[in-house]
């Protein structure tokens, strides 16, 4: 789950609200986190972001086949050729990856490799995934996300960047990053408007179908994105 996703721009002004549910003791200065296995979640009136449950695997398989998905956020060989979409069991099997990654959270702090499953909030279907695709020793964060194509155009992308970065700000994130390839200009789209800054481009960083492409990065740092979302928000 990486990098980018195939979006159509919310209307914009919308004030956010932040309401986060979790029992996650706060990290030690070791980097433990006594307990059981978190429960987050995180919601502000448009979309509910919590753990996956094996009973979305069918949800999972089906987005997977997707041919924005597959190109964006989808594993590719060497030479960019996409794999097979997901199977429900293949699913269930990535759930259940991202469950062990929760509770190596809980041991350690560290969020890399989590994973939520993005809700509308009102009715509470599934329409996409957001996570952390890595968290380094130095506290910087990769995230992705994507949203199913039936659940496109209404903002879903942009609430879940927003909530999942203010979350790893609070869980201590010095920097939040994450790469779009070039060309996607919905995804760039909701980079920006999630308050993240583009830093520059990876010349044939990424390959797709034996073409090099180039890859967009995009960055958040906490004291400086928060003062981005309150200007916003006036």
């Amino acid at each position: 789950m990486v990098h980018a996703v195939f979006v159509t721009p919310p209307p914009t002004g919308v004030a956010i609200a932040v309401e986060v549910s979790q029992r996650c003791p706060a990290r030690r200065q070791d980097g433990h986190v006594p307990g059981d296995s978190p429960v987050v979640t995180l919601s502000d009136g448009l979309v509910t972001l919590r753990c996956w449950s094996r009973d979305d695997a069918r949800f999972m398989a089906e987005a997977s086949a997707d041919p924005a998905i597959r190109r964006y956020n989808g594993s590719h060989d060497r030479l960019g050729r996409p794999t097979a979409p997901l199977s429900t069991a293949d699913a269930a099997a990535r759930i259940d990856q991202f469950a062990s990654s929760w509770r190596a959270f809980a041991a350690t702090g560290t969020p890399s490799g989590v994973a939520f499953a993005i809700l509308d909030e009102r009715s509470g279907d599934l329409v996409g995934c957001c996570g952390v695709d890595d968290w380094s020793n130095e506290d910087v964060a990769q995230v992705g996300y994507w949203i199913a194509p039936d659940a496109r155009g209404r903002g879903y992308a942009t609430s879940a960047a927003i909530l999942l970065t203010r979350w790893l700000f609070d869980l201590g994130a010095a920097r939040v990053f994450l790469t779009i390839v070039a060309g996607n200009e919905a995804s760039v789209a909701v980079a920006r408007r999630a308050g993240f800054v583009y830093e520059g481009t990876m010349r044939a960083h990424g390959v797709w179908q034996g073409q090099r492409c180039d890859v967009m990065w995009f960055a958040a740092l906490p004291r400086e994105w928060t003062l981005r979302r309150s200007d916003e928000a006036t």
